[in-house]
């Protein structure tokens, strides 16, 4: 059993742009060789997720429409008032959503459905770099 890791970067704009990071994911695990194990999955922050989702346009809105009735950007939140930032609702939503996933991993491939990518979600209110974690454990 071994563990390796890695640190993506990665540029995303605000209120829960959602990036496709399949392949950097892919990347990483192909370089390390191994064959069967986990691959963790983790944003650096608190106003970011990673899920999984067919990523294509109609339903990379859908979920964002969802996201802003759950919680509305611009609904006034005790956090905005505290620190200034009006981005309670971005926390809000990283919470719901969970911060990471991990991934199996089987012959040397992520085990994922034919549809399924893995996506990292910006809810903060501004454009930023996302850091992500990559963990993987396994042989």
């Amino acid at each position: 059993m071994e563990i390796i890791s890695k640190q993506l970067v990665i540029d995303a704009e605000g209120f829960s742009d959602i990036k496709n990071i399949t392949r950097e994911v892919e990347r990483f695990v192909a370089e390390s060789d191994f064959s069967e194990g986990l691959i963790h999955i983790f944003p650096i922050g608190s106003t970011a997720s990673i899920s999984t989702i067919e990523f294509e346009a109609a339903l990379v809105q859908d979920m964002q429409d969802k996201l802003e009735e759950f919680a509305p950007h611009d609904q006034k939140t005790r956090h905005g008032e505290t620190w200034g930032d009006d981005n309670g609702f971005s926390h809000m939503r990283a919470t719901m959503m969970g911060p990471g996933i991990t991934v199996p991993l089987h012959n040397g491939e992520p085990v994922l459905g034919t549809w399924q990518q893995i996506v990292i979600i910006n809810h903060d209110n501004r454009a930023r770099e996302r850091s992500i974690f990559l963990q993987l454990i396994g042989d």
